[in-house]
């Protein structure tokens, strides 16, 4: 059942707008590609914007969008992640609306507060887009864009309909995927749906109900319930944030089935091992999506959904372990540890597990060591072959890069 996520580019094809002219969709649409898509929707009054892109990719999309007849009577953002707000203040017109969800407040204080935290913790990940950023502001005088986050003229709790130039506009609030704010766009009479990142950057995948850059946990459960929104649209046409549309209520209506599906049986079966007195980590090796169900996990990841599921219910505290409950970690005992066990012991042990097949305890060991000699050559070693081997199994964007950005370290003198 379902497999589009087979068909359709990753997460590696994601790449920053070019400003060349935005692409016709038909049905009086244009798509600018980006970090996120713009998109414009023609009328008979001007065009309505969904998401703006980055900042820097602005005055990109209205170099791309200058062929589509203005002017921009509004612009509706779908969610409070940069990548779609970003360019709001360089593509607006004097009187252009801007349509968010009443919860973006939420995530403007989150973007601003945390952005020292957040920026070194994603640009592992996404180096293409910095270098994109640099190359940009090579051209254009940085000085002369509007960093700030656009405040919205209209906000909504649940739904909110208009119509701009004879056209048809309803948006829907629809938390869950990625953020709190996020909200869908309806154009009834087409039936063609506007998701955002609804769905995460990857259509036709698990969601990422957590982030390891740093983000709120995803509610799995307003995720089933915003896709249940999807499915109540029956639409023929559905506009992701990212790549092509996907044609066909057919098609489309599988497709979100399977994905609602999948995080239904992903979070009753964690809740079951929960209620069973099962360990988290072992809840995280167990569960899986059903076999019939053919999504992907090429952004989010089931075994770190279980996580997120648990740890969304329950808190930080496992019950394991009075020290949980302190500022105390445990590799504060890393050199007491390996003094005591011998370091070429240690080394040896973890070489012994990643010979056999397990890396991921040949990591545990070579942390230890490498927290009491950061320096120390063989455990270096031992644990940058760990890193490849599992790097080799995976198929995560995430994951990968993580294991990539470690192993690169692993590889350098410290």
């Amino acid at each position: 059942m379902a497999g589009i996520h087979r068909e359709r580019p990753g997460a590696a094809d994601l790449a920053a707008a070019t400003g060349t002219p935005a692409a016709p969709l038909g049905d009086d649409i244009w798509m600018s590609p980006g970090v996120s898509n713009s998109y414009a929707v023609g009328t008979d009054d001007g065009r309505v914007l969904v998401n703006s892109g980055l900042v820097f990719e602005g005055p990109l999309h209205r170099k791309a969008f200058a062929g589509v007849p203005g002017p921009t009577r509004a612009i509706v953002v779908t969610q409070g992640h940069a990548d779609h707000w970003g360019g709001v203040n360089t593509l607006r017109d004097d009187h252009t609306q801007v349509l968010m969800h009443r919860n973006y407040r939420y995530w403007r204080d989150d973007n601003a507060r945390l952005m020292g935290y957040r920026v070194p913790k994603t640009s592992f990940a996404f180096q293409k887009f910095s270098d994109a950023v640099l190359e940009h502001f090579k051209t254009i005088d940085p000085s002369t864009i509007d960093f700030s986050f656009p405040e919205p003229t209209t906000t909504f709790d649940l739904r909110h309909q208009m119509t701009v130039g004879g056209r048809s506009f309803e948006l829907a609030w629809t938390p869950g995927g990625e953020t709190t704010d996020a909200l869908v766009v309806w154009l009834p009479e087409d039936r063609i749906l506007f998701t955002g990142n609804l769905f995460g950057p990857l259509f036709g995948h698990v969601p990422n109900l957590m982030t390891i850059r740093g983000d709120r946990y995803r509610d799995p459960i307003r995720y089933i319930e915003s896709l249940n929104t999807v499915l109540a649209y029956a639409p023929r046409r559905l506009i992701t944030g990212h790549f092509v549309p996907i044609e066909g209520a057919d098609r489309i209506a599988e497709e979100v089935t399977a994905m609602r599906d999948a995080m239904q049986a992903v979070h009753d079966r964690t809740v079951e091992l929960m209620n069973s007195g099962a360990d988290l980590y072992a809840a995280m090796r167990a569960v899986a999506v059903p076999e019939h169900l053919d999504v992907g996990e090429g952004y989010g990841k089931t075994s770190w959904n279980v996580r997120a599921i648990w740890e969304m219910y329950t808190g930080w505290f496992r019950h394991r372990s009075t020290t949980e409950l302190y500022g105390v970690p445990p590799d504060s005992v890393a050199a007491d540890v390996v003094k005591a066990a011998g370091v070429d012991a240690l080394v040896q042990a973890a070489r012994n597990h990643l010979d056999s097949g397990r890396p991921l305890q040949a990591i545990h060991l070579t942390e230890l060591i490498r927290t009491a000699d950061p320096a120390h050559a063989a455990a270096r070693t031992v644990a940058a072959d760990a890193h490849e081997t599992l790097l080799a199994r995976a198929e995560n964007f995430w994951e990968k890069a993580w294991l990539t950005k470690s192993l690169t370290e692993l590889r350098t003198d410290p």
